[in-house]
């Protein structure tokens, strides 16, 4: 059984890295594309890991399925599209602060029928993202997937990382990212989307509105404050790990990527018979992922390896 699948994009993500001596700014062609990054974060913290998405027949495209397999991502599900890779031209400002613009191309054209249910069916989790659900057929591929997993008793999970420039408006894009709600069980938001999503910026509240829904396990990210959850009616923060900052680049992703490495190494109901302290422990084990992705460039090629983080950790379960 496939512990992780993951649907969406994946991309290259065109860096910042600093700027030459005429101050020109120079960029790193780094992989990434969320999902993509929840996948390669979960198998380096050993989890196994599949991804289904769309690249172009192109350099680009060759390069990020090397870099899924070589991180120990299943690729089976992965298609190839006549359109070019898709890029983001992420722009870093002198506290690590991103900035995004997107050249859309194959991502946007995974259809459903080209989607692999028979992955999703044999997995324990299913991710997705909302980036996938701002255009093209993969709206609607994403969405089949969802609903495929939900009807098999695959748990879900769903990250609606907004990204303002992939939207026409914020309406139209708070109305998509809300669609998935109802086939979540995981749900995994920053503090900026929390308000998009439920209405109000406090997490005590956003997050009843939410479980109101029927989401089992809510997690907000509070940038160095640290995690906020609920799960069966309860609450609590587990505080952030101080780092100097080089970019903050996937470090969501790889908070989620490290929460549901653990989950599933409970077995095969990732959920079943969780309890409060343990998830504390998982979070605080994600804070430390997340911090050591934020302490180092890029996203993918910025995600920490169990071996780095085994040092003080007593909370993986043999």
């Amino acid at each position: 059984m496939m512990d992780i699948t993951a649907i969406g994009e994946v991309l290259i993500d065109l860096t910042q890295t600093g700027v030459n001596e005429q101050k020109v700014p120079l960029f790193a062609a780094n992989p990434g594309g969320a999902p993509a990054n929840v996948a390669v974060a979960a198998a380096r913290l050993g989890a196994n890991t599949a991804f289904i998405g769309k690249v172009g027949q192109d350099g680009f495209g060759a390069y990020l399925t090397r870099v899924l397999t070589e991180n120990r991502v299943d690729v089976s599900g992965l298609r190839t599209d006549d359109a070019a890779t898709t890029m983001a031209v992420v722009a870093v400002s002198d506290t690590g602060e991103r900035s995004f613009r997107f050249v859309r191309g194959a991502d946007c054209n995974l259809k459903p029928e080209e989607v692999d249910t028979g992955l999703i069916t044999g997995s324990k989790v299913l991710h997705f993202g909302s980036v996938s659900l701002t255009a093209g057929p993969a709206r609607e591929a994403t969405l089949f997937a969802a609903q495929s997993a939900r009807e098999a008793g695959v748990l879900v999970s769903y990250d609606p990382n907004y990204r303002d420039a992939l939207w026409n408006s914020q309406e139209e894009a708070v109305e998509w990212m809300k669609k998935p709600l109802p086939l979540v069980d995981v749900l995994k938001l920053s503090d900026e989307e929390l308000p998009l999503i439920t209405g109000t910026d406090n997490p005590e509240e956003g997050t009843r509105r939410l479980e109101a829904e029927g989401i089992r396990l809510i997690l907000v990210t509070l940038g160095d404050k640290g995690a906020f959850y609920r799960w069966q009616g309860k609450t609590g923060l587990v505080p952030g790990v101080a780092t100097t900052v080089a970019d903050t680049n996937g470090a969501g992703d790889t908070f989620l990527g490290a929460v549901l490495s653990r989950l599933v190494s409970r077995g095969e109901k990732p959920l079943e018979g969780l309890t409060a302290p343990e998830l504390e422990a998982i979070l605080a084990f994600a804070n430390r992922a997340a911090s050591k992705t934020c302490s180092r460039s890029g996203a993918i090629p910025a995600m920490p390896t169990m071996a780095e983080l085994e040092e003080g950790d007593n909370t993986h379960e043999a």
